[in-house]
Order: structure tokens, then C-alpha cells, then sequence
């Protein structure tokens, strides 16, 4: 049913995007963060995406049969990563994270970074919004045809 896969792969675009705004609040919450229980200052996380892609009838048959979840495409989170970048260096010898010199180790957050990751995603999310008002406006054309 290609009305299901739509709302499928929409689905997964919005449950996506949520989980990138999620990641980019938890950068922006932390972004004064200098101890964390792995040590050291907070690092910066990212959302990695990749293209879920549809399995065949045939495949969708054969997966179903062996109680295997089917794949109808659309987007998935491959994980979530931190950025390698460096701490940045602000000089503060009365911070109690001040190393011998007075310099703290800050987070690798760059504010307008999040804020544009924020709204890329957003945008993201509304567009997938779009989509699914666009198929739900369509589903209730062609049930209007039966009548």
C-alpha cells in the first residue's frame, strides 16, 4: 500500500528532524559545561543520517515471513556523534576548572552553529509537516471518489 509507505517514510523524516533539535538543545544547554563525568569539558554532539532504502515486494514477502521487520525507506538516525574539534581556551584563573596557566577548557559549542543546525532542522521538520497534510488532502480526495 503505497498510502502506508508514504506515512512511513514521512514518519521517519519527522521522528528524524525531532531527535536532531533534541541534540542541538542538549549543545546549547551545555555550552558553559566544564565537567562532565567522563572528564573534562562538555563536547559538541551531532546526528548522523542516512537513506533507509525500501525493500522489494519480494523482499518485503520474504522479511515478513521470517518475522523480520520490513524496510518501506525514508531516514534513519546511524548514530549520534561528538565532535573532535578542540576546547576553546578562555583565560579565568579563579574558574575551579583552571588549569596551572589560568586557562579553562570551554566546550566546542559555537552558538551559531547550533542556532543554524536549529533551524536547518526545523525547516526540515516542517517540510516533512507539509508532506503529510499534502497526503492526508489526497487520501481524502480519492476516498471522496467512492462516494
Amino acid at each position: 500500500m503505497a498510502f502506508l509507505n508514504s506515512m512511513t517514510v514521512v514518519g521517519s523524516g519527522l521522528t528524524a528532524q525531532q531527535l536532531r533539535l533534541d541534540i542541538v538543545s542538549e549543545n546549547i544547554t551545555n555550552q558553559n559545561t566544564t565537567r562532565t563525568e567522563n572528564g573534562g569539558p562538555y563536547r559538541r554532539k551531532t546526528v548522523v543520517l542516512e537513506a533507509k532504502a525500501p525493500q522489494t515486494t519480494f523482499e518485503q514477502a520474504l522479511a515478513r515471513a521470517r518475522g523480520e521487520s520490513v524496510s518501506q525507506g525514508g531516514v534513519q538516525v546511524s548514530g549520534i556523534v561528538e565532535d573532535t574539534s578542540d576546547f576553546k581556551l578562555v583565560y579565568d584563573p579563579t574558574h575551579p576548572d583552571a588549569n596551572a596557566d589560568g586557562y579553562v577548557e570551554m566546550p566546542n559549542v559555537d552558538l551559531t552553529q547550533e542556532i543554524a543546525d536549529a533551524m536547518a532542522a526545523s525547516q526540515a521538520y516542517s517540510s516533512n509537516v507539509t508532506a503529510f497534510n499534502v497526503l492526508k488532502q489526497v487520501t481524502a480526495k480519492g476516498l471522496e471518489i467512492g462516494r
